[in-house]
């Protein structure tokens, strides 16, 4: 008699499980990018729609003024009285080419730009926290809370 694994079989059986849990871990990882991949999709979505719902106000707001403006340009003859429209018209050209431009392609390729050139600005201060850090502070407040349980 021998152990389970001087058998032939029973190597096989090791080898097998190990397949199965490389391809399960295999699966899990690819789904889980995939999930963080649609999150990160429906975020962007959400911040082009809050940026055009932003955009539809600015714009009736812009125009209201200008119409305001420009009545009241009419009745002073004052230059000066339209002044405004300058500044209204660059944040309302802002808006609308982040919400119905190339804006967010553009905002895209800096990002990847500065992902390939400038990669020392995307470091954390500090660099990465270890396990040993975050445990620390877990144990740190384990222990502000066991001495000072009315503080909460």
């Amino acid at each position: 008699m021998g152990s389970f694994f001087s058998h032939p079989s029973g190597m096989e059986v090791v080898k097998k499980n190990q397949e199965y849990i490389s391809e399960m871990n295999k699966i899990k990882m690819e789904r889980w990018i995939q999930m963080h991949f649609q999150m990160k999709e429906r975020e962007t979505a959400m911040q082009i729609s809050r940026a055009r719902e932003l955009f539809y106000w600015l714009a009736s707001f812009y125009a209201v003024s200008t119409v305001g403006l420009i009545g009241r340009f009419r009745t002073t003859k004052r230059p000066g009285t339209l002044a405004p429209i300058v500044p209204l018209s660059f944040v309302v050209a802002y808006y609308a080419d982040l919400a119905y431009g190339t804006k967010i392609h553009r905002i895209q390729a800096e990002a990847e730009m500065i992902m390939h050139n400038e990669p020392e600005l995307l470091e954390w201060p500090s660099g990465l926290p270890t396990v040993s850090e975050i445990d620390s502070a877990r144990l740190d407040i384990d222990d502000k809370i066991r001495l000072h349980p009315h503080q909460l």
